[in-house]
């Protein structure tokens, strides 16, 4: 090639192919050349025409390249040609193209529910048995919490949608709040909600529950309203409670259930004899029927456990019990504990936290008041100022000196 002489550009392969291939076609009769673009079509677009069919769209590509390339000022390639003719011709779709930024946002509204920002029933489902599959490969624990509101109809009916809507919103900030980084909050329904619990046994969902109870309550209390709405709660754990997603919101919707019954049923419970594995519980003559336990409503604390009564005083005190609705949570292996006293001058380990009480564990014997004063610092909940009143104490092998407290008013 001469010096300063320019050669044309190469083509690229498909662009030289088709180019290609028109020269070869305009040799061909008008039987084989239809015959030949019927396979042609079929093999590059997935498309089945007749023959005739193609031959005419065959043509028309012949002619927009023609005018395109006139009104351009350059050759056109076949390819975009042929795109061109099949888009308008009703035989493919043009694909969409969105930014990234955008790409996400549709993402992510595709598996969020637009009132409360929270995941929805779909991403529930499928990060479930995710995390389902996780914890079999490895032998995790994993639970998950069914969660859904009491009296959120009346809020509706009294103050309106919109009222209510600022409710289900109140649950979103909740959540937020209140759950770890690992864990995860769906809305599953109308005024239903979900938590996935990863490596997380019973009496941890239990304390979390609680937690996002009580935080509920505070997020709720500036919004006034005259209907006492609250948060019941079911768990369901892997491995216990099943080994298939469905078995695990079966048994957690079950005790969702009884829980929601045991709250806000007028019946009176089943009154049996109780026992206690922390030893004896005296019952305290001087305590009424209608003791009740700031404690569960400042903080929500724990699981409901055994709440004592006062019975007619006998020759032998009979101990008797409501029947627990949840069992007691222990504090043993983490570092709860209570100061007591308005000083603040002793401390005592707190060994289990309950619906009626705490069971603490001083280093030695002590002359403890009637009444005391004590702020407990368990896990997940911040410190709590409550009133006890010592029903029970007993000194261990080891020399240590236990004593069970009933929360008073």
């Amino acid at each position: 090639m001469p010096n300063g002489a320019s050669s044309a550009p190469r083509l690229p392969l498909e662009d030289a192919y088709l180019e290609l291939l028109a020269d070869t076609l305009e040799q061909m009769d008008i039987p084989a050349r239809s015959q030949f673009l019927q396979r042609y079509f079929q093999t590059t677009t997935h498309l089945d025409l007749r023959e005739s069919q193609c031959l005419q769209l065959w043509e028309e590509m012949l002619t927009r390249r023609k005018e395109m390339s006139e009104q351009l000022g350059r050759a056109i390639s076949l390819k975009t040609v042929l795109i061109d003719v099949l888009s308008s011709a009703g035989l493919v779709r043009v694909p969409v193209i969105v930014e990234y930024e955008q790409y996400k946002k549709l993402q992510l509204s595709a598996v969020t529910d637009p009132l409360t920002g929270l995941y929805n029933r779909r991403l529930f489902t499928e990060s479930f048995e995710k995390e389902l599959n996780r914890a079999r490969r490895y032998g995790l624990p994993l639970s998950i919490v069914m969660l859904d509101l009491h009296r959120f109809k009346e809020v509706n009916d009294q103050y309106g949608h919109p009222r209510g809507d600022d409710v289900l919103r109140a649950v979103a900030t909740t959540l937020q709040k209140a759950l770890r980084t690992s864990d995860s909050a769906f809305r599953i329904g109308g005024d239903e909600f979900a938590l996935l619990l990863p490596q997380t046994d019973a009496s941890q969902a239990i304390a979390i529950s609680r937690r996002v109870e009580t935080v509920f309550a505070e997020v709720l209390s500036p919004l006034q309203l005259g209907v006492a709405v609250t948060m019941d709660h079911g768990v369901g754990t892997y491995p216990q409670d099943g080994e298939q997603a469905d078995q695990m919101v079966r048994v957690a919707d079950e005790r969702l259930y009884r829980l929601k019954h045991a709250n806000h049923t007028k019946n009176a419970p089943v009154i049996q004899p109780a026992t206690s594995d922390s030893g004896p519980i005296p019952i305290n003559s001087g305590r009424s029927e209608k003791s009740t336990t700031d404690f569960e409503d400042a903080t929500s604390v724990a699981a409901r456990s055994i709440t004592t009564q006062t019975v007619p005083r006998q020759e032998s005190p009979v101990v008797y019990a409501v029947q627990r609705k949840a069992e007691r949570v222990s504090m043993t292996g983490t570092n709860a504990y209570a100061v007591l006293g308005d000083n603040g001058s002793r401390r005592a380990r707190v060994l289990d936290l309950g619906f009626g009480g705490v069971a603490l564990e001083l280093e030695k014997p002590e002359e403890l008041p009637a009444n005391l004063v004590a702020v407990l610092h368990v896990p997940i909940l911040p410190p709590v100022r409550v009133f006890l009143r010592p029903v029970w104490s007993r000194k261990t092998n080891e020399g240590a000196f236990r004593l069970g407290c009933q929360f008073v008013s």
